[in-house]
């Protein structure tokens, strides 16, 4: 026989993964006649279970995997805490690969994580869903093994489960602000097309288009994350003519770089120019002034992924994406 996997089970049973979990783990919530008829399917199949049966105490590493693209981001270095830290005290182990951009690495990653068997992988971060959908067949195949959780990225497919910020709201909801506040030349600065950073672009569009203004794409401008090189752009659109009075940006560190802007030109923060960034982090509150940013809620993102998963381990069902909503944090870069 084949190595057979839960999803074989779920399948042939006609029931959802996350029955025949409850069953494996004992759980009052089914009902005797499917319990019965999936006992009678992993009989017939010859199936024994693996991770999910941590209830009977069988087969369980007690580690989780975790994936970031870049842990010197502020942003994931603090999510890898959170996630570690949860982890711990549900006496689970943690094993980090730092994986970087690639998706050849990526998914290198991925199977080794797979290959030390561990319980679940979580991926931290929105840079793993890929944009082209047969580039993340690895994902979905591995989730019928093994729940994977997806923090600040959405994934669809079966045990496969995504806590994501609002970043849409967050967005539509500052870009509003600066325009009641006056505002009417938003530029926007982003540093990447993921799932997040697509969310954030449409909210910025959003907010533009129901308060009748409209959407420029010379005031759109893709920037690495790094404070030079968004202060340089900035120099650089202003000394071609563009003219701005606000900038909102997808990340702390670019909202950095328009305030080194706004010095350099001798620009008054926030009367002549307003300045959000995103994430609330450290570098918000390292500049003069100090910056408007919106809360990303990371720590809330991550303990309710851990939340989320031991559930799974447990058989209770569970949403396939949890949104968490985000906060606005007003400083002294907006006069709103």
């Amino acid at each position: 026989v084949p190595y057979m996997n839960i999803y074989d089970v779920s399948k042939h049973a006609g029931v959802s993964i996350a029955t025949v979990s409850r069953v494996l783990n004992g759980n009052p919530n089914v009902s005797e006649r499917t319990r019965e008829k999936v006992l009678h399917v992993m009989d017939e199949l010859g199936y024994t279970p693996n991770v999910f049966a941590r209830g009977l105490g069988l087969d369980t590493m007690q580690t989780i995997g975790i994936m970031c693209s870049d842990s010197s981001d502020p942003y994931l270095a603090g999510a890898i805490y959170y996630l570690e830290r949860e982890l711990r005290s549900h006496n689970y182990d943690s094993i980090l690969c730092c994986t970087g951009y690639d998706l050849k690495v990526k998914q290198k990653y991925f199977n080794l994580l797979r290959s030390k068997r561990v319980d679940a992988i979580i991926l931290a971060g929105s840079k793993f869903v890929e944009l082209c959908p047969k580039d993340n067949d690895y994902i979905l195949k591995a989730a019928h093994d093994i729940p994977v959780m997806l923090v600040n990225g959405y994934l669809e497919g079966e045990n496969i489960y995504s806590t994501v910020c609002d970043d849409y709201s967050a967005v539509y909801d500052a870009v509003s602000r600066l325009i009641r506040s006056g505002s009417r030349r938003i530029l926007y600065l982003y540093t990447s097309y993921s799932y997040s950073g697509l969310n954030k672009m449409d909210g910025y569009k959003a907010a533009l288009t129901s308060c009748g203004l409209p959407v420029r794409e010379d005031l759109i401008h893709q920037c690495p994350k790094n404070l030079e090189d968004a202060r340089d752009l900035l120099l650089r659109l202003s000394k071609q003519g563009l003219d701005f009075d606000a900038v909102v940006t997808s990340d702390d560190s670019l909202a950095v770089g328009a305030v080194k802007y706004a010095h350099a030109k001798g620009i008054s923060v926030p009367d002549q120019l307003s300045i959000i960034g995103y994430n609330n982090s450290l570098l918000s509150r390292s500049t003069d002034p100090e910056i408007t940013s919106i809360d990303s809620r990371v720590e809330t993102l991550c303990t309710t992924t851990v939340k989320t998963l031991m559930e799974v381990f447990s058989g209770e069902s569970v949403p396939s994406r949890t949104t968490i909503a985000s906060d606005l944090i007003k400083r002294n870069t907006t006069n709103f």
